[in-house]
């Protein structure tokens, strides 16, 4: 059971495996079925066994993982967990990524998808249309993406886990931000901005982009800030309104998805079809060095990730100018 396995360091050098799925061949999750423990993954429970309180009323101190070596190997995990928790809420990426992979490599050379010849229909004895799929003329390089928090443990040890881990949270979305603006910047490659008429963009200019995308459907646009706010302010978003801010999405009457990021240079739009338009390709998980922050006396917190880009299908996206 969960509260007699032996937890030491070891399990975070497992080639191919994270601390979690090692944890949990010592302690399969199938084990506590119809039980109170249901639910909870092996490192949950460990939390669990040894009495220690993330959140809530009743949420504990930072020194409470190093009350023993044996959870405070658990620590680095909390801080994993609790950066990607911070990346995941602040990512753009399930609004925009088609595709995921997992390589290796430090670089990744993806697909490309170009059609070729009518789609009217085929005489007898024509030419049949094509899909060409072709490696991309060159490799996607991934990025090591990272973020380092300087801190004595004398300085956290009296904390709640709870507030430690509002600072952990912030640190993640900055490293997402940084990925946010990579995904931006491989869509935007390449591509030509339709220009407006004015000195920004107009509500029937924004509807005429939504119809330019003629060999997909026009998922998302994802624009800065400034723009997003003045596309939301239209006129013909009133009726958007009553369900604006469910699941922090706002959509257009016409169905799109208006995504903010502060990662889209220049004043543009990134009109995509989500379902081809982009590739995320992981080099690693996010990791964070381990045996620093077992020690009670670690004086950084530093975590990282792998990722890259590569735009699947050119004609998913399209790029319009938002101001003059």
């Amino acid at each position: 059971m969960y509260n007699n396995i032996i937890i030491e360091k070891g399990l975070y050098s497992i080639s191919g495996k994270s601390f979690t799925q090692a944890l949990t061949e010592l302690d399969p999750d199938e084990n506590y079925t119809g039980t109170e423990l249901e639910g909870l993954d092996a490192f949950e429970r460990q939390l669990r066994r040894f009495d220690i309180k993330v959140n809530g009323p009743d949420c504990d101190r930072v020194e409470k993982f190093f009350a023993s070596t044996q959870s405070a190997v658990l620590f680095p995990e909390f801080v994993r967990r609790t950066i990607k928790l911070g990346m995941e809420q602040a990512s753009i990426l399930p609004s925009v990524v088609a595709a995921v992979t997992y390589t290796d490599s430090m670089d990744y050379r993806g697909l490309t998808v170009e059609n070729t010849g009518s789609a009217a229909g085929v005489a007898e004895a024509g030419t049949v249309p094509v899909t060409n799929v072709r490696l991309a003329a060159s490799a996607s390089a991934l990025t090591k993406y990272a973020r380092r928090l300087s801190c004595s443990y004398e300085s956290i040890r009296k904390q709640r886990l709870e507030a430690f881990a509002v600072i952990l949270r912030n640190m993640g979305a900055d490293i997402s931000r940084a990925i946010n603006k990579a995904a931006c910047t491989a869509l935007a490659a390449e591509a030509s901005p339709t220009a407006i008429s004015g000195e920004t963009i107009t509500y029937s200019e924004l509807a005429k982009f939504w119809g330019s995308l003629t060999d997909g459907e026009m998922t998302t646009i994802v624009t800065t800030p400034q723009a997003a706010a003045e596309i939301i302010a239209f006129d013909q978003m009133k009726c958007c309104m009553p369900s604006c801010g469910e699941n922090g999405c706002v959509k257009t009457p016409f169905g799109v998805e208006i995504v903010k990021c502060s990662g889209v240079e220049g004043n543009i739009a990134i009109g995509i079809d989500k379902s081809s338009a982009l590739e995320m390709i992981y080099g690693t998980d996010v990791t964070v060095d381990f045996d620093k922050l077992i020690s009670t006396q670690c004086d950084e917190i530093a975590a990282s990730i792998t990722v890259g880009f590569s735009k699947l299908t050119s004609s998913a996206v399209k790029v319009i100018k938002t101001a003059a």
